[in-house]
């Protein structure tokens, strides 16, 4: 069921919140921004969206100001996170928890690490080495002891996220522009 557009408290940010970020396939989204894709052909093909409801979500965020659309001149557009969607961080992070703690029984999988010094982040996004909290720029995804492979390493995209590398780090293919 959709949520309205228009609630009877006004004032309440969560609401607000859901509107921009709540529907299918937006938070994904925002993912997969946060593992490095950034254009149209690369989200669809990770994702498995339709294009259709793809483009109304990247449309969407980008009015809002989530993301921009970079268009270099040549024809390749990108989707890049702004400040406001980086800012969306300890939400998906926090989302990503809860889903490991009760969806995950063979364990994380998805091991993020302070790429300064390799020590484990926890729940919070603190680093277990230096005890500082990590932002997304200094952070390292890699699969953890709960990762199984899904049988997907034969597209670029799987393949490039599935491999230990640093969030926002952009991931390039050959293909995807649009």
């Amino acid at each position: 069921m959709t949520l309205p557009n228009t609630y009877t408290d006004g004032n309440c940010p969560l609401a607000r919140t859901l509107e921009v970020v709540g529907e299918r396939w937006t938070l994904m989204i925002i993912r997969d921004a946060f593992y490095g894709v950034r254009r149209f052909g690369d989200f669809a093909t990770q994702l498995g969206i339709p294009r259709a409801v793809l483009a109304n979500r990247l449309k969407s965020l980008t009015q809002e100001g989530v993301l921009t659309r970079e268009d270099d001149g040549a024809g390749v557009v990108e989707y890049r996170l702004t400040d406001k969607g980086l800012a969306l961080w300890p939400v998906v992070r926090a989302l990503m928890n809860w889903g490991e703690a009760f969806y995950s029984p063979a364990g994380v999988k998805r091991l993020l690490r302070h790429d300064l010094d390799g020590g484990v982040l926890d729940g919070d996004g603190r680093c277990g080495e230096c005890g500082a909290v990590v932002p997304v720029q200094e952070i390292r995804s890699e699969p953890g002891p709960g990762y199984r492979s899904a049988g997907t390493e034969s597209d670029p995209i799987s393949s490039a996220i599935n491999t230990p590398r640093r969030l926002l780090e952009p991931i390039v293919t050959g293909r995807g522009a649009g």
